[in-house]
């Protein structure tokens, strides 16, 4: 499993959350997403390999500023 963690600015509250976490949804094959308005960033969980620059596009295409990206391998207890 592959945790992955992008920076977004422009999330205001619950349902700028929302927003970002179904068009991740709807764009990846993903285990599980989280977004967090007060942290300013999208966490993934997914068994696939999946394109940071497309990522980028699919949150920025919501409205909001993407930014940087990051991967790790995930461990399984801390996610959710």
């Amino acid at each position: 499993m592959l945790e992955i963690t992008v920076q977004v600015d422009g999330m205001m509250c619950g349902m700028c959350e929302a927003h970002v976490n179904d068009a991740v949804r709807r764009a990846f094959p993903v285990k599980k997403v989280r977004s967090s308005h007060t942290k300013g960033q999208t966490v993934l969980l997914t068994e696939e390999e999946i394109d940071p620059e497309r990522l980028i596009a699919v949150i920025n295409a919501t409205g909001y500023e993407a930014r940087a990206v990051t991967q790790r391998e995930a461990a399984r207890r801390r996610f959710f």
